[in-house]
């Protein structure tokens, strides 16, 4: 098949177009600096644009049977105003210029992969979330909705969508892990606020792996949850991190109000977390590599 990236040069993107070119698919990633087309490799080339504009990759859609849409800026920092508009528009417009491009393959059997995230959930302490749970409240759950509809309206094209609700993403090359794991080598590791917040994860194999399946599995589309079978608090995982770096957690949590002067708004949502089971991937059997956090960790870590 032929599949269509936004976000392809991220950690996780990367990871999933070498992998879908190793399947044997045509993959296209776009992407704002070009790059020589022998770079990727075998099977994947690269076109140039901004995906939060209108421009001439729109038209290179026309022949995909795959549309993958993973651009948005990162959501870990300080959200100022100005933070929180750069992750809203660069979701929220990248979704709408992908839909638009769609429009060229009315009547075409088409998929449309569109990540969102757990944080449309809201916050809902040690309640199980799964795919049937209502939308929260806060900046996350309100982006992600506006995400997942900007997202559904290709299929008015006749696209098949299949809404990608990410957990935080633990990897090797990027995302939150190398961010959690830098004050465990100054001996410094240590709960945040309570610790007793959910954290929902999936390791970055385990979400490639869920990509390939969802393209192959037809029965399954709009939302799906993107995480490990078992969530755990943050202060399972704190401990866990430690003991794999051999690194015992000794220090007192963080105080909230500590997060929420360093993290502003953005702190909340580290205080609080989701306790999210991906039901509809369980349900169809889909198998994961990395379903308990010790065995992801000791993979990514060791």
């Amino acid at each position: 098949m032929k599949v269509f990236i936004t976000g392809g040069t991220g950690f996780v993107g990367t990871t999933l177009t070498q992998k879908l070119a190793q399947e044997g698919h045509e993959v296209t990633v776009l992407t704002r600096r070009l790059k020589d087309q022998s770079e990727g490799g075998k099977g994947i080339s690269y076109a140039e644009g901004d995906p939060t504009q209108k421009g001439a990759w729109q038209e290179k859609i026309a022949d995909q049977d795959v549309v993958i849409n993973l651009a948005g800026a990162s959501i870990f920092r300080r959200w100022s105003d100005e933070a929180k508009k750069l992750i809203w528009d660069s979701r929220i417009q990248t979704t709408q210029n992908l839909v638009e491009a769609l429009s060229a393959r009315k009547g075409k059997e088409t998929h449309l992969l569109s990540t969102s995230a757990v944080g449309c959930y809201g916050f809902h302490e040690d309640e199980v979330l799964d795919e049937r749970s209502p939308s929260g409240e806060g900046f996350l759950a309100d982006l992600s909705r506006e995400w997942e509809s900007a997202a559904l309206k290709a299929r008015d094209y006749g696209a098949r969508v299949t809404l990608m609700r990410f957990g935080i993403v633990l990897g090797r090359r990027g995302g939150a892990l190398q961010q959690m794991i830098t004050p465990f080598k100054w001996w410094m590791g240590s709960p945040l606020g309570s610790g007793n917040q959910w954290f929902s994860w999936i390791h970055e194999q385990d979400l490639v792996h869920i990509f390939l399946y969802l393209i192959k599995e037809k029965k399954i589309s709009e939302a799906v949850n993107c995480t490990a079978p078992n969530p755990v608090t943050n202060r399972e995982l704190t401990k866990k991190i430690g003991e794999v770096l051999g690194k015992p957690t000794f220090m007192p949590p963080v105080p909230g109000f500590v997060m929420s002067l360093m993290l502003g708004e953005f702190g909340l949502v580290l205080l609080k977390g989701q306790r999210v089971v991906p039901k509809k991937l369980l349900d169809s059997r889909c198998r994961f590599s990395f379903p308990d956090l010790r065995s992801a960790l000791k993979d990514l870590l060791g």
